[in-house]
């Protein structure tokens, strides 16, 4: 089972984005998801973003 973090992107550079996940603030590898901005949300393990969370997603609370 993987365990992936939820983050708000700050700032975008170079396939690098800077973000912050609950009051922390990181760098991590944008390089695998195209038309990342500033204010988007995305799932981070292992120091890489491996998905885009939408407004749309869908979130359930395990019991």
């Amino acid at each position: 089972m993987c365990v992936g973090l939820p983050a708000r992107i700050l700032t975008m550079k170079d396939g690098v984005a800077l973000v912050d996940a609950h009051g922390a603030r990181r760098e991590i590898s944008a390089d695998l998801i195209d038309d990342l901005e500033p204010g988007d949300y995305v799932m981070v393990h292992a120091g890489i973003a491996i998905a885009k969370i939408r407004e749309d997603d869908e979130y359930e609370d395990e019991p």
